[in-house]
């Protein structure tokens, strides 16, 4: 490889984000390269320098002032979409849908035949244009939220994060989609795909099988940073529900002392 594709790789080299082959050919480049080598040693001494900063502490406020501005995001997101053609929006989410993969490509190229045919066998049968119009609807969100799904199965974190951002932008999804972002949650090796989780399980919090699913995750959790996300999250939602999952949390030995305070604090907000 040359120096800039190397370069290219140090982030994900100083996290360990890298395969084993990527690893050993970036080594092998560092070994015979003094430019790069030096480049490397100063990004590993801010990077080190950074993780001894001193961790800032939100306000109590912070946590319901996050969740408050994603809903109305949300909502705005939606009013805007309500305002546009509806061939605008497809036009937009046929852009977004499409696949890299050229499997996946012959996948939705075969559903999008299959949706053409079931609306030329409408026009013929007489079906009424908005009848035709809410199962195009139904047939791309279908599509849609099983792209969400493939994506979230993907090796690469940055595809996963997609799959979750992709996710959040459903308004009505399926279990499949659901299921999907609860194991990506409670299993996901990536911290920051997990976090993101949280927060898309979040916009689905009217659903009880989600709020459920959340306090359940509770204990499934090994990560500090998305225990206190969920406890976070749960003092949101004032989900009186999750005392009992905080207190199981406290009595663990093995709990982080701050998610222990952070808990021990949402079991006094639950209460009043």
């Amino acid at each position: 490889m040359k120096c800039q594709q190397i370069k290219e790789l140090f982030p994900d080299f100083l996290v360990g984000d890298l395969d084993q082959d990527k690893q050993d050919q970036v080594r092998l480049h560092l070994a015979e390269c003094e430019s790069c080598r030096t480049e490397i040693e100063n990004l590993s001494a801010v990077w080190a320098k950074m993780g001894v900063l001193p961790e800032q502490q939100p306000g109590e406020s912070l946590r319901s002032r996050f969740y408050s501005m994603l809903e109305t995001q949300k909502r705005d997101l939606n009013r805007e979409e309500e305002r546009k053609s509806f061939f605008i929006k497809l036009q937009e989410k046929f852009r977004d849908l499409w696949p890299k993969q050229p499997a996946m490509q012959a996948v939705v190229s075969f559903l999008f035949l299959a949706v053409g045919l079931t609306f030329g066998l409408l026009l013929r049968s007489g079906t009424g244009p908005s009848t035709e119009i809410a199962q195009l609807r139904q047939e791309m969100q279908d599509m849609r939220q099983a792209w969400a799904v493939s994506l979230l199965e993907q090796e690469s974190p940055s595809e996963r994060l997609r799959g979750v951002s992709v996710s959040a932008r459903m308004e009505e999804p399926d279990e499949q989609l659901i299921n999907a972002l609860f194991d990506t949650l409670n299993n996901d090796p990536n911290i920051n795909v997990r976090l993101s989780a949280v927060d898309a399980l979040y916009l689905f919090h009217d659903n009880s099988e989600v709020k459920a699913g959340l306090i359940d995750s509770l204990s499934r959790q090994s990560s500090p940073l998305v225990q206190m996300e969920l406890i976070d999250l749960m003092v949101s939602l004032r989900e009186r529900r999750a005392a009992e999952a905080l207190k199981t949390l406290i009595q663990d030995e093995k709990i982080d002392p701050a998610v222990k305070d952070r808990a021990e604090q949402g079991i006094q907000q639950l209460s009043f």
